[in-house]
């Protein structure tokens, strides 16, 4: 497994993604705690929206970065309509289709086009580039939900965790 696989989905730097999602009280999943910005369940779901839309862009499916930050968290209506685990599964199920990409070497060196939000030109990058990105941006936002966990005392998971 290259490291870059382990960032998506194993424990590379930091514990699995599967682990660092298992196991959560639903209540503590939608709790909002004090000075957080967003619950658990939010920023999963900005994980989810923001990897599909890398996946994507490997995939050669331009899709448009949206207009404002807000539209990468989800609404009220989207919370109701996909059950936490729906979502778990979601996120996961991404992170092994993007960490199975990075098996192929000669896809990996391939050119993307990676639209920029608007009044920016679009980008090209390699998928390796992009799934750096990805890994870069899930590992940011999968600490603070390492983090709210810690602060609501349901850390380590039962499979384990860094926890130093």
């Amino acid at each position: 497994m290259s490291e870059l696989e382990h960032l998506l989905t194993g424990a590379g730097a930091f514990a699995a993604p599967k682990a660092i999602l298992e196991a959560i009280d639903p209540k503590l999943v939608l709790a909002k705690h004090p000075g957080s910005p967003h619950s658990i369940y939010e920023e999963v779901w900005h994980l989810a929206f923001w990897q599909q839309i890398s996946l994507d862009w490997v995939r050669g499916i331009e899709t448009p970065v949206p207009t404002h930050a807000s539209a990468g968290f989800p609404t009220g209506a989207q919370i109701d309509g996909e059950p936490w685990d729906r979502l778990r599964q979601r996120f996961l199920e991404g992170a092994e289709d993007a960490a199975a990409m990075t098996k192929d070497a000669a896809t990996l060196d391939r050119d993307i086009r990676c639209p920029s939000p608007p009044g920016h030109p679009t980008r090209t990058m390699t998928v390796r580039e992009q799934l750096e990105n990805l890994a870069a941006h899930n590992a940011y936002h999968l600490g603070r939900v390492v983090l709210l966990r810690q602060m609501n005392g349901a850390w380590p998971p039962p499979s384990g965790g860094f926890s130093w």
